[in-house]
This record gives C-alpha cells, sequence and structure tokens, in this order.
C-alpha cells in the first residue's frame, strides 16, 4: 500500500485531456461488454446495412447491464481510485482532503451524477470541469473528489 499524499501537494488537477481519454476508454470498454451481453442473451437486430446494427435484448438482461456498468465505476473508482480507463490514461480519484481513494460511498455519488453530467455526450460535464478552478464536474463536487495525474 502506498502512502497518501496530501492532495495540495500532488500533480496539478489540470488533467481535463486526460479525462476525455479515459471517458473513451471506460466508453469503448462498456460498450464492447453491451454488445457481447446482446450476443449471448439476446439478439442483433440488422436494419439493413453494417451501419445500422443495432444490438437489443430483454428488460431483464439491460438491468443486470447496468448494474455490471454502475459497479465498475463504484468498485473500481471507490477502491482503486482508477477505472481501466483511467489507469491507462495516468490518472486516478482522490478525496478533496485525504489523498486516498475515494471509498464506495463518494464513488457511488460520482457514479450516480453520471447521468447528469454524461447529457449531451458528456458535455455537461466538460462544461463544468472548464468552469471549474479545480476541473471537477458535477459528481467530483457532489462527492467532494478530484481526479488528479497518478
Amino acid at each position: 500500500m502506498t502512502a497518501q499524499i496530501p492532495v495540495e501537494t500532488r500533480t496539478q488537477v489540470h488533467v481535463t485531456g486526460r479525462r476525455i481519454v479515459a471517458t473513451l476508454i471506460d466508453t469503448a470498454l462498456l460498450s464492447g461488454l453491451y454488445v457481447l451481453t446482446a450476443i449471448a442473451f439476446g439478439t442483433i437486430i440488422d436494419l439493413g446495412s453494417p451501419q445500422w446494427v443495432v444490438p437489443a435484448f430483454a428488460t431483464s438482461a439491460t438491468v443486470v447491464f447496468v448494474l455490471v456498468a454502475l459497479l465498475y465505476y463504484i468498485l473500481l473508482e471507490g477502491y482503486l481510485g482508477r477505472t481501466l480507463g483511467k489507469m491507462l490514461a495516468g490518472i486516478r480519484v482522490v478525496g478533496e482532503t485525504s489523498g486516498a481513494a475515494p471509498g464506495p460511498a463518494a464513488a457511488t455519488v460520482r457514479t450516480l451524477l453520471r447521468f447528469v453530467d454524461g447529457l449531451g455526450f458528456y458535455l455537461v460535464a466538460f462544461i463544468v470541469v472548464l468552469a471549474s478552478p479545480r476541473r471537477q464536474r458535477l459528481g467530483d463536487m457532489a462527492a467532494h473528489t478530484l481526479v488528479v495525474r497518478s
């Protein structure tokens, strides 16, 4: 286990580009999982061309997929401070005051606010991060977390 460094002495929080890369990686990973779930539990609907192939499956499988996606963020960010996308982008989530992984409660708050931050393909988050002096999205502000370089 690594010693915790106060957030004030951590590398800067200006990691907006890295956050975008991490979001794209996590979205690609979860999208791939969604397609695999559709193949395993549902159907792939061909709407006439390769560009219009849509995965579709029962409501119960959709609920399971959403729960898995939520747990992906809550568990990885809560206990490790990073998702696979954040690991590859070289960033992590930390508590504002502790500098440690935020824990599952704060990660749950961050994750649930993704539904607001994610509006307009994460346009809400992008605007809020750029307007925030500590580069926090709404989920970070509510959960008292920061995203910093690893």
